[in-house]
């Protein structure tokens, strides 16, 4: 526990314009992430007597080592830093705002040459048109299914829209007319994007001209006697009726708002919020907030904003028209409490949308109904959250403890790394390292190895792959420490230096994206996979490198007995234990991860091409190959001419393609071709090193989350 005398700036150090502030602990994480219009009076409350602070800032002070700050023009600026640096840093003392489930969106990839219509969850992605969130999946493919009548967009995955290219015969949705069929040219890309565009505009809530558009075509057809087309119009609109109608009128047509709703205690927070485009309830979301700081209700609000919001500019691409015409951000936000900042948050709100936002507290009529409506849905969700929650979050309280005091522990293991190695009789070694952090995994963090071993060929056992593994993680652990230590002795010296202004904050917010170190925050309690001979090697390992704070322990699968260095006994934990319990979850889930890197690794090095062996041909080159002939087959027929037209590939290495892959005896090809072709490849072509590697290279997850990659 730290003394926050000891890094308290001076006061005339600290300046009295707005800005954002960071609390980072002794290893260098932002803990907690704030703003201020008066940085100076901000931070000074923090420093005051700590029986005057609140229980839970008090925790927060104690445990940081260090505080600095960020000075910003405007108000608003601040408001945007802030929630930049809690998305970027996730500190552990802000408030957090978890979904209580996974909701589904309607998504439209405008982004893409041909764009494509698809259920979508997750993280958004930038040049993606969404509509929702919809409180099940099939609910939007049941709207889909009804608006490809009139819209047929594709909604094909990439994979069969390449091979329907390479056939030239479109698949079953082209066929029933549910698709426009763009990939053989039916309908142009820009025509199809003109389709798409205009789906959008209905899902966004512009109906009306689209049924009146329909409406009249089916009269001429009718008044011309084309009974057949006036009947396929017919089945258009009412296919887009029902799709009207499978969202609830609740407010007059044209309203476009987010009506929020808070529920909770001190300790905790339900939030629900509808989302009402047109004056139809488009989507409906919720979040359970866990109050790791002080906050009011007001706080809350503005932290609920940033989140919500704050993904508008990322998706619009910094474009106020596409942020606008997305309706991410609505022209009114109906709060059950107004912002700590009213003005600055609409004003932030209002640079996203391009446009005024109007944010109140409804005060009567249709809108505080529904405004009690949504209310009383975030009462039935927190109800729900503390049901389900309750047992788990003392479950895991109990298991952290029984941890500590079975090995001993100062504190109790937040953080647990757990270690495995995965070899099939010494080939393909593969280590994982996996992490819990409050009992639960963070997947985020996980990381697997590939063994070199002292002469790049593997490891000679098991006990020799764990030594190297251990000694890898820390030692890069140690390097990062110390650059991070570098780089706070640089922050201070820049900031003491009197140099501050928004210039500033620019370097500064780089800087520490630059840096963020994956390595540099140690575990609490290290477990490895297996008995005394792994915990001994794991233990050398931290001995040679001189980590002494950082506890180890073993645990065997065959009596899932825990092994502890140097003892000669193991430490036995009864079978009902929670603390068992969980050491065999982290056990489990690192035996998980490493078979499936191994899996991938031994997999990868099993496949074995004919392109291979193949002088002058690299991964980009191979892939660029398959990808314009198709298959393997295809390009055995190649001629050399057809070769070289391929992005990158020269005569020699077409020649050299062709006599490794036609068969014995067959006649050779036509090696006519301009006599550039066998110039080397540019640069700026596909077969240059930025190239893309080749599909079972991009597909290894044991490359791409090894620890080389970070």
């Amino acid at each position: 526990m730290a003394d926050p005398a000891t890094y308290r700036p001076a006061p005339g150090e600290i300046p009295t314009t707005p800005g954002v502030y960071r609390f980072r602990d002794e290893h260098g994480r932002v803990i907690y992430v704030g703003k201020a219009k008066n940085l100076r009076a901000r931070l000074a409350n923090y420093f005051q007597d700590l029986s005057a602070l609140h229980p839970r800032t008090q925790s927060m002070v104690t445990t940081a080592a260090s505080v600095e700050w960020t000075v910003v023009g405007t108000e608003v600026e601040a408001l945007a830093l802030e929630y930049s640096w809690i998305k970027e840093f996730d500190p552990r003392f802000n408030v957090k705002y978890r979904d209580d489930k996974s909701y589904p969106y309607l998504a439209v990839t405008m982004g893409e040459s041909v764009p494509r219509a698809q259920v979508m969850r997750g993280a958004k992605r930038s040049g993606t048109r969404y509509f929702g969130p919809f409180p099940h999946a099939w609910a939007i493919r049941e709207t889909l299914d009804l608006l490809l009548r009139v819209f047929p967009i594709r909604t094909c995955s990439a994979g069969v829209y390449r091979r329907a290219q390479q056939s030239g015969r479109p698949c079953l949705l082209g066929y029933i007319d549910k698709c426009s069929a763009p990939c053989v040219g039916r309908i142009t890309q820009d025509a199809h994007r003109a389709l798409a565009e205009d789906f959008c505009a209905f899902m966004a809530g512009d109906t009306g001209k689209f049924v009146r558009r329909l409406t009249d075509e089916m009269s001429i057809a009718a008044q011309n006697m084309e009974y057949e087309q006036a009947a396929r119009l017919r089945d258009d609109i009412q296919a887009l009726q029902r799709a009207m109608e499978k969202n609830a009128v609740v407010l007059d047509d044209g309203t476009d708002a987010d009506i929020f709703a808070l529920v909770g205690d001190e300790l905790e927070a339900a939030v629900q919020v509808f989302h009402v485009r047109g004056g139809r309830i488009r989507g409906q979301r919720g979040w359970v907030v866990e109050k790791v700081e002080d906050v009011t209700d007001a706080d809350l609000v503005e932290h609920l904003l940033q989140q919500v919001y704050g993904s508008a500019d990322e998706n619009a691409g910094g474009d106020l028209a596409a942020a606008r015409d997305s309706g991410l951000v609505p022209r009114e936000v109906l709060v059950p409490v107004l912002p700590t900042d009213t003005e600055e948050v609409a004003a932030w709100l209002t640079g996203l949308r391009g446009a005024k936002v109007d944010v109140r507290v409804p005060q009567r009529g249709d809108k505080r109904e529904l405004a009690e409506t949504v209310r009383k849905n975030a009462e039935h969700a927190l109800a729900l959250h503390r049901t389900r929650r309750a047992g788990d979050l003392t479950t895991r309280s109990l298991a952290l403890r029984e941890i500590q005091e079975a090995l001993g522990l100062d504190s109790a293991p937040l953080r647990i790394e757990c270690y495995d190695i995965s070899t099939t009789m010494g080939t393909y070694q593969a280590a994982s390292m996996v992490v819990f952090e409050d009992g639960l995994p963070r997947k985020s963090e996980y990381r697997t190895f590939h063994i070199r071993g002292p002469e790049g060929d593997g490891a000679r056992d098991d006990t020799a792959a764990m030594y190297e593994v251990i000694t890898r993680r820390f030692k890069r652990y140690l390097t990062d420490r110390s650059a991070s230590g570098e780089l706070e002795l640089e922050s201070v010296v820049e900031r003491t230096s009197g140099e501050v202004g928004p210039e500033v904050a620019d370097e500064d917010k780089a800087g520490d994206g630059a840096q963020r170190r994956r390595f540099a925050y140690p575990p609490n309690l290290v477990v490895v996979d297996g008995g005394p001979p792994q915990v001994a090697a794991a233990a050398q390992a931290l001995a040679d490198l001189g980590v002494v704070d950082v506890a180890l322990c073993g645990l065997a699968k065959r009596l899932e007995e825990v092994w502890v260095p140097g003892e000669e006994y193991p430490v036995i934990l009864q079978r009902s234990s929670e603390g068992l319990y969980l050491l065999q979850r982290v056990r489990d889930e690192a035996h998980r991860f490493a078979i499936n890197a191994h899996r991938a690794k031994r997999g990868k090095g099993m496949t074995v091409s004919a392109l291979d062996d193949i002088p002058g041909l690299g991964p980009a080159r191979k892939s660029a190959l398959l990808r314009h002939f198709g298959s393997l087959k295809r390009l055995r027929a190649a001629t050399v001419e057809e070769i070289v037209t391929v992005p990158g590939m020269g005569q020699r290495t077409a020649e050299a393609v062709v006599a490794a892959l036609r068969p014995a005896g067959a006649a050779p090809a036509s090696t006519e071709a301009p006599a550039s072709a066998d110039a080397p490849a540019s640069a700026d072509s596909p077969a240059s090193a930025e190239a893309p590697a080749s599909a079972d290279a991009a597909a290894s997850p044991v490359s791409a989350g090894s620890d080389e990659a970070h």
